[in-house]
């Protein structure tokens, strides 16, 4: 179906994936404009029973999660490292969680050498329709708000449908078996949203302030020095009762030598992953993380760790692209505000 659809096809956490379809601005804006759908897919579905177990490995609240509702959480290591970062919905009487496409497996060796049940589904289907308009692509969703979860019926299909995304825009996370999932992207295109790829997906998400899985976070960081510390829910902050929680508190008390910065970038070049950024007098401060030219603000921004006493808004950094410095700022996230359904 996506080459049919004029796809560019790429290799992506071992999966053949669209990178786009007529063009990654095109995509952004329908998505910004309209409703774009994704295919995310190569994602992996899995239901864990028991919340308790598995909330001593995060530190969201996942005990106290209500039926009908979703939650982002991170998996983390006993340094307090972020093995992943994953959303967790309470539906259909058990956990579902959402885990990367690149980190499924070690998530479940992870989760299970620690005495957790977790049955994984990574043959079922995950479509993202993202958008001002995707509400009414998705009629069958219009009573859920952001971060709800549900058991919905969308023309004879069963699917778990939670309103969310990875883009900043309203919109829906749509799973089903996998032999339904070509019929299920034919009605939401015919329904009007435009086929998106992962150059879209990624310029959305930057523009949103998002972090990505082995770009912006990893084993090697933390939630304090990645500002996801507002994932540490106020009750797990009394107890301190998950796995890694000594050194993320240790972290938050003392605060971290670097941290996870928005930059604004002058001029049209984006700043890829791995430039060096340099402060006023010359000197490496830190690297960026993610890059792109954001069609939103018709100019480049990035994510990057830079040392704490650099992190200030305003502050001015330079990037250097192909040898040359570049001048930017570092700039409040998100970039683009999030529109959400709340």
């Amino acid at each position: 179906m996506h080459r049919r659809l004029g796809a560019r096809m790429v290799e992506f956490a071992g999966y053949e994936m669209p990178l786009q379809y007529t063009g990654i601005i095109a995509e952004h804006q329908a998505c910004r404009e309209g409703a774009a759908l994704f295919d995310v897919s190569h994602m992996g579905q899995a239901h864990v029973a028991d919340a308790r177990a598995l909330e001593a490995l995060v530190p969201g609240d996942i005990a106290g999660l209500p039926p009908g509702r979703q939650r982002y959480t991170l998996l983390l290591n006993a340094a307090g490292g972020i093995i992943d970062d994953l959303m967790v919905a309470h539906v259909g009487g058990h956990l579902q969680l959402v885990l990367n496409a690149g980190r499924k497996q070690v998530d479940l060796a992870h989760i299970r050498a620690h005495g957790v049940a977790i049955t994984p589904h990574f043959e079922r289907a995950l479509l993202a329709v993202q958008g001002p308009k995707a509400g009414a692509v998705l009629p069958e969703g219009a009573l859920l708000k952001f971060m709800d979860a549900a058991l919905l019926d969308v023309a004879g299909i069963g699917c778990v449908v939670t309103r969310s995304g990875y883009t900043g825009e309203d919109g829906f996370e749509i799973g089903c078996a996998a032999a339904d999932a070509e019929r299920l992207a034919e009605l939401l295109l015919a329904r009007g949203a435009t086929p998106a790829g992962l150059g879209a997906r990624d310029s959305l998400r930057l523009e949103a302030g998002l972090c990505l899985y082995g770009n912006d976070i990893d084993e090697e960081r933390n939630p304090v020095e990645a500002n996801l510390t507002w994932a540490i829910a106020k009750r797990r902050r009394v107890g301190w009762d998950f796995l890694g929680a000594a050194p993320v508190r240790a972290a938050l008390g003392a605060g971290t030598a670097e941290k996870l910065v928005g930059i604004k970038v002058s001029g049209r070049a984006p700043a890829r992953a791995g430039a060096e950024i340099r402060d006023a007098r010359g000197e490496c401060v830190g690297r960026v993380t993610s890059g792109c030219f954001a069609p939103s603000l018709n100019a480049p921004i990035a994510l990057g760790y830079v040392r704490a006493g650099c992190a200030a808004d305003g502050t001015a950094l330079d990037l250097i692209v192909r040898d040359k410095p570049i001048p930017g700022i570092v700039a409040p996230l998100p970039f683009v505000p999030h529109r959400y359904a709340r």
